[in-house]
């Protein structure tokens, strides 16, 4: 699942980053209106945490022109400081699914996260795919043309974030930070991994999925 985290104090930002990835999310941040609406515009997101008080272009107007411009139905989650009716009232006018009011816990947003993905998926389970590659991220199940598949913790994470970039290229420091942040264990760790991960999804069938990019990184694709 991927959320777009748009806010612009900074310390809010790298707290929530930080504790929706634990989570199991793939996390995108903007600290300003323009670079929020730009990203939520050209990006496919399962939800977007989005500010009201942004420099560039405020959360209301935001959200607004996301609706009735891009056209994108993606769901909103509305943050601030202000908690008068009418201020509510005004986030849902501009096309937000839910609101929540700050300061607030870690744990009520993932709450509200997992609810209004709830309602939005009517009810279903969060999974990743990519071909004939399945993976449900709630019950940590991997399975390809049918076929369950074994994976150690690492090899999992590894997957999820390939799976929900894909087909973008991703550099070898970026999964490095993905899988350990910074205190990757050593510069052959990432390459060890891959290839186990390639052993248990691509080996046993006719079609590869990960490929590795020479001197950039590796990708999930057909």
């Amino acid at each position: 699942m991927r959320i777009l985290l748009v806010e612009d104090n900074r310390d809010i930002l790298a707290n929530m980053a930080d504790y929706l990835e634990i989570k199991g999310y793939s996390v995108d941040c903007a600290q300003d209106g323009l670079a929020g609406l730009r990203l939520a515009s050209s990006e496919h997101y399962d939800l977007i945490v989005l500010d009201i008080m942004l420099p560039g272009l405020d959360g209301y107007t935001l959200c607004r022109r996301l609706r009735e411009e891009v056209r994108r139905d993606t769901p909103v989650i509305m943050l601030t400081a202000r908690d008068q009716l009418d201020d509510r009232l005004e986030g849902f006018r501009s096309g937000a699914d839910d609101y929540l009011i700050k300061p607030f816990a870690l744990s009520e947003l993932a709450a509200r996260i997992e609810a209004v993905l709830r309602r939005s998926q009517g009810g279903g389970r969060r999974r990743l795919q990519v071909a004939d590659l399945d993976y449900d991220l709630d019950t940590l199940e991997v399975t390809r043309a049918g076929r369950p598949l074994k994976l150690n913790p690492v090899g999992l994470k590894l997957l999820a974030v390939l799976m929900q970039k894909s087909p973008h290229v991703l550099r070898r420091e970026v999964l490095e930070e993905a899988l350990w942040g910074d205190d990757c264990p050593d510069s052959d760790s990432l390459r060890s991994h891959i290839h186990q991960l390639r052993q248990v999804i691509d080996k046993p069938f006719d079609k590869p999925l990960l490929h590795t990019v020479h001197g950039v990184g590796y990708r999930l694709a057909e």
